[in-house]
């Protein structure tokens, strides 16, 4: 007979990295699986489904805060969650910076209703929420609207994954020098060595099949992903601690929260947006 203290049995132990596998593989396959689907639908369904990320990932953090007594104005950073991804794919980096701009303005104006009591904190909070998840997210709908937009993400997101397992494979059949132990104990110097090696022959493939460009600048793009991915990562960690949640949401078995899917993608994809036009640019070849 099993003690009150024993785990169900039908409860798979989560892996020497912290988590459930078979669950994080699941997950992670169906989300890859979306994103392929609306990148083969076309521009409008890609800007639909960064969306609907998007304000999830807001609410998400939203929820988090507010065990710190931090309101964040979540109609007006819903409307901007909304309008920056759009924005981004009617109009480029132009309307995207006006987006941020008015949605600013409107998380001050809303919060001037309730007083002055939190005001700072929570228009702080607001704005900064406004950076961190749907304008730095309106950068993959800017490489979506190019002409080889499709291949572009593509290439953007696989890296992240690249990244992603690249560390975990590395960390947890190599892993004894902690890089960051007072932010993410798990995270070592050998898999940030597995995230480069990953990213830079990803990197390297991608662009030379999919944008029919030199693999040499492939490979530098993908070595520049794995470190913004990894800051990415990073990041969102310091803010978790910070905050004192161990994931900012339960949204997805194996993975937290979609915002903690999302951490890496949201600080590369400026970084990728860029340096994918460098590369694709006459001069980058």
């Amino acid at each position: 007979m099993a003690s009150p203290t024993s785990p169900p049995a039908s409860a798979p132990p989560p892996g020497r990295a912290g988590r459930n596998l078979t669950a994080a593989i699941g997950v992670g396959a169906g989300l890859g699986g979306a994103v392929i689907g609306a990148l083969i639908a076309g521009p409008g369904a890609f800007v639909v489904l960064v969306s609907i990320a998007v304000l999830i990932a807001c609410w998400e953090i939203g929820t988090a805060l507010r065990t710190k007594n931090i309101a964040v104005p979540q109609v007006p950073l819903a409307i901007g969650a909304v309008a920056m991804p759009v924005a981004a794919w009617q109009g480029g980096t132009e309307s995207l910076l006006v987006a941020l701009a008015l949605t600013a303005a409107g998380i001050v104006a809303w919060r001037l209703v309730d007083g002055p009591a939190g005001f700072a904190a929570d228009v702080s909070a607001g704005v900064f929420v406004a950076v961190y998840v749907p304008f730095l997210a309106g950068f993959a709908v800017l490489m979506d609207v190019s002409a080889d937009g499709a291949h572009r993400v593509a290439t953007y997101v696989v890296l992240v994954v690249c990244n992603d397992v690249g560390g975990y494979a590395a960390g947890v059949l190599f892993g004894k020098h902690p890089m960051a132990p007072r932010i993410s104990p798990k995270k070592s110097w050998e898999g940030m060595a597995g995230s480069l090696l990953a990213c830079a022959l990803g990197g390297a493939l991608c662009v030379a099949l999919l944008l029919d460009e030199r693999w040499w600048a492939g490979a530098l793009l993908g070595l520049v992903m794995a470190v913004a991915a990894t800051l990415g990562d990073l990041g969102e960690s310091v803010l978790k601690r910070d905050i004192g949640v161990k994931d900012m949401g339960t949204l997805l078995p194996g993975h937290g929260g979609l915002m903690d899917r999302m951490d890496s993608l949201l600080v590369s994809a400026p970084v990728a947006w860029l340096l994918l036009a460098w590369i694709s640019s006459p001069g980058g070849r």
